[in-house]
Order: C-alpha cells, then structure tokens, then sequence
C-alpha cells in the first residue's frame, strides 16, 4: 500500500462516539496548548460547533469567504460558419478578433470549417483547414510591439498538409495534462472533513482532447517554422488552452500566457446530432474548465438547418439533448468537488454557434423590412426570441440585444443576400439571424455584441465581448502540479503534527510511570497516528 492509500485508510478508521472523543481530545490537546504558554498563535482554537458559523453566514448577505477576492476579466467569444471553405494565408483576421481591444480570454467556435460531404462525415475529417485556422489565429494575437506577426515567415505559405496536432502543441505554454489536472483548494475539507489533507490525484488520461487527431509520422509531417511564431514559446502573449474538431465544428480557446497557470481541470465533451441523431455534421463541442476558483463552460453548436415550418422544433430539441447527454468526465478524487458534470452545472455558460434559427416571415415580407432596417419588427418575428419567450428552450438563459442585420445568407465575397440573386424558390434562402451568442450564470456582463463584416462566408461572423466576475484565493501561488500543492498544505501541518507527536510521546512516558492502562485519550489519539507519521516522513 502506498502512502497516499494508507493515509486515506487510516482516515476513515472511526466513526461515531469515537469521533467526538477524538474532537474532544484534540480541543483538550490545543486548551493545554495555550494555558502553559508553550502553544502558537499560529492554530487557534477549533470550533466546537462549524455547522452554526456555516448557517449563520449563509442566512446573512452572502459574503466571499476569508481568503478570497473577486477579481474581474475580458472574455472575446466569437462563433463563425465559414461554409466550407479552408482559410489562405493572406486572410486578416485582427478586425474579426479585435486585437485592437485586447481580452484576457478567447473563445472561437466555427462551423463548417470543412464541406459537409459524405467523405468528411462518414470516412475521416480533413484536419488541414483547422491547422490553418489555428495559425491564422496565431499570428493576429500574438503581434510584436510594433504590430508585426511573432511568426518566423507569416508570408509563407502553408505546408501541402499541416497537422493539427503538431500545430496545436506549438502554440500551447503549458502541457495539455498540466491543464486537466486536478489542483483544487480544500478549505473546506480541511474544517470540516477528516480527509482534510489528502488532495485528489492527477488522473490517469488517455484521450487527445487539445486536438482531435492522431500522432501522425512520414509525408503528413509538416514544416513547423513556415506557418509557425519563434521556435521558443516564451515569444508568446497568448497560449492555447484547449483546440478540438468533430468534422465541420471546431473550437480553440486562448488566454493570456500569465493566466494559464490559473486553467486546470480541463475537459471536452462531443455531441452528435446531424444524420439519424448520430453523426457528427450537426451537433456540439463542449468545454469545460476551472479558471481560479470558477468554473466555466463554452458550447459551439450547429444546430439543424432549414426554414421550413416546424423545423425550429428540431433546433429545440437539439439543444435539449445537448444539455441532457452532455458528461464531462471526472477528474476530481475529492468528495467536496466543485466540478460539475454537467453543462448547466457550471457557474458560468456561454453557448455560441450557427444555431440555424430563421425568420418566420416570407421572403418578400422579411425583404421589406431589411430595406427600411426595422430590426424590431424583424427580431419579433425572429424563431429563437418566440421559442425563448414561449420557455420552450434555453429557459433562464440571456441574450444581449441585437442591433446588426442578419448574418445568413450571403452571396460569397459580396455584401449582397443570396435571395437577391438565386431568385428560384428553391434556392433561395430568407436573412435570419442564425449566428448567436447567449449566457447563462452570474457575473456575467455584456459589454458589446455586433458582427463582422468579412466577406469569406456566406454568413458574417458574430462577436461578443463580456466582463466576468472570477473568484480568486490571495494565496494563490504558481501550480505546477496536485502533488507540489499537496506537499504546500502538508508542510502547513507539520508543526502540529510535531507537536502532537511529543504530547503522545508525554502520555506513554506518564502511562509507563504509573502502570495504568492507557486513557481513553492516548488511545483515540493512536489511532491518528499512521497519519502523522507519513506527514512527518515527507518533512
């Protein structure tokens, strides 16, 4: 038995009159610590009764607990069907990602970053254009000083097939398996629970989820200095989180390098919805990870398509089950976890993405409005606000107000709507407002939400920029990994646990003098003593 296990069993040894023996002993140990002078101010008395402080601060104003501070940030999200068409290397994205106006985290969701045909669905995704994307990307948020791209040559142009594993491990500053493990603070556990020093283990993980593609060898190895920053990421002011793709979808996420070392407990989750309910040209991309002490979660989706009536049903339902299949695996080995499995659980949710709701106006109708830019009467008529008045789908979620003209369909590399030149019926498609961003949670603030104006896709992309309150601990230190964390909290107990030791050694010394058995003390204190002999040996 290692250790760990033999501190967790010996933990969990006793339960019920025992324990409150031992409580009993313990507050004795720390009473006689302090009456002969010899105690620390560094441990003061437990409480005797946690439970009361706990109700009577929750039945009061709430309050952030000692130890903690909000501390607000910059969240750029952005969501973009790009129809099919992979990127060239002269695309300028700095409009679309507002590097002008800098954030502290990107969120990027695309759909449609490849054709949806039968090759790509049922066969294997083409993962070429989402390294292209990657690297695009790159060299808009990470400029030099002087607004030149950190790239060796951001001219050149792309490799015949970039590999989007190595791209993405390129552009990351932290190892993928840092950013999934579990590095939370347990405060609470440690008042309130006899595990109180144990941290939960970094988990055993086999799957890719920073790329969705496999380690490649031979022709489809790339060049990573032609599309590539500076070989040393140290160059770089954003890292990479996290980048995934499920064929025509494709998420990444950015933050500021100095912020990474405050991402852990990272984790994706894949929902299918397009053909039969279970192939991947329709469905959603779901992040999940800890940001300090807060708990986020980005969901990209493409929602089914058509404008028919009734076909705003099949988007409800979508998204229902997009909620109820969504599971993001465990990785916390604690009972006090904070990590939720599950979509809504998080404390803050925003969900971006070609969600395909339409106008439920004719085309001729819809036509007149746009020309006088009634976008009121227009966003009365619009599917998503009806269905989201009328609680069928995304009940308590928000949306900030819309002041831009619909986003879908446009003629490509034109500002004119495909209707306007694909008169037939059957090819032509009403404006709608497909494209959206929505929030769910507290601390959530929307300081902008307007669209791009690129014309590389027959839809404009959608921007939003928010403010987000993030609780962070004062203490906060640079987190390498579960096991330096659980050696800081150890080395915070070892003074006690020294000198629990020597008044264990006193009472055996005063039992042997007096040939009486052993107290009830020395006993109940015995057992905890496993334990405080592995605290002592990692001293």
């Amino acid at each position: 038995m290692n250790p760990i296990d033999e501190t967790v069993a010996v933990s969990k040894m006793t339960v019920g009159n025992q324990d409150v023996k031992k409580k009993s002993f313990i507050h004795k140990i720390f009473t006689m610590k302090e009456r002969d002078g010899s105690g620390s101010s560094d441990f003061p008395e437990p409480q005797s009764n946690p439970a009361v402080d706990i109700q009577s601060i929750s039945s009061t104003e709430p309050q952030m607990p000692a130890g903690q501070y909000v501390q607000s940030f910059r969240v750029f999200v952005a969501t973009w069907n790009v129809g099919g068409k992979s990127p060239h290397n002269g695309l300028n994205l700095d409009d679309f990602l507002q590097v002008n106006n800098e954030s502290d985290i990107y969120v990027l969701g695309f759909q449609e970053i490849v054709p949806l045909n039968a090759g790509n669905v049922l066969v294997l995704e083409d993962n070429e254009p989402a390294a292209k994307w990657l690297t695009l990307i790159n060299q808009s948020l990470n400029k030099s000083l002087d607004g030149s791209s950190r790239s060796k040559a951001s001219g050149s142009r792309f490799s015949s097939k970039p590999s989007l594993k190595k791209v993405s491990k390129t552009f990351r500053t932290e190892s993928k398996r840092r950013l999934k493990s579990c590095n939370c603070i347990f405060e609470l556990e440690r008042k309130q629970s006899k595990d109180f020093c144990f941290r939960c283990q970094q988990p055993n993980i086999n799957e890719d989820d920073l790329s969705s593609e496999p380690d490649e060898d031979g022709s489809n190895v790339f060049d990573i200095s032609e599309i590539s920053m500076a070989s040393t990421s140290n160059h770089l002011k954003y890292s990479l989180i996290a980048s995934k793709q499920m064929v025509g979808i494709f998420v990444t996420i950015w933050a500021r390098k100095e912020h990474i070392q405050y991402v852990s407990h990272l984790r994706i989750s894949c929902i299918s919805r397009g053909i039969m309910g279970c192939l991947g040209n329709k469905g959603c991309i779901s992040v999940s990870f800890l940001f300090h002490q807060t708990s986020f979660c980005f969901v990209c989706s493409h929602l089914a398509s058509g404008e028919k009536e009734g076909d705003e049903l099949r988007r409800n339902l979508d998204v229902l089950e997009i909620l109820k299949s969504t599971q993001f695996p465990k990785i916390c080995k604690t009972t006090h976890s904070r990590m939720p499995d599950k979509i809504l659980g998080h404390d803050m949710v925003i969900w971006l993405g070609d969600l395909n709701y339409r106008i439920a106006l004719s085309y001729s109708e819809t036509r007149k409005l746009l020309e006088n830019n009634d976008w009121d009467a227009l966003l009365n008529k619009d599917q998503l606000k009806i269905e989201r008045e009328a609680e069928r789908v995304f009940k308590g979620w928000k949306e900030g107000k819309i002041y831009f003209a619909p986003t879908y369909k446009y003629f490509y590399n034109s500002d004119t709507y495909f209707g306007e030149i694909k008169t037939s019926k059957k090819k032509r498609r009403t404006p709608a407002w497909c494209d959206r961003i929505l929030w769910h949670g507290n601390g959530i603030k929307q300081l902008s939400y307007i669209r791009g104006e690129s014309r590389f896709s027959d839809h404009r992309p959608v921007c939003g920029t928010f403010v987000v309150d993030v609780v962070a601990n004062h203490n906060e230190l640079k987190k390498g990994s579960p096991s330096s964390n659980m050696k800081i909290e150890i080395e915070e107990l070892l003074p006690t646990a020294r000198y629990l030791k020597n008044m264990l050694s006193y009472i055996h010394t005063q039992t042997r003098k007096s040939q009486s058995p052993p107290s009830q003390y020395s006993i109940a204190f015995e057992e905890y003593l496993p334990a405080f002999r592995i605290l002592l040996r990692t001293s």
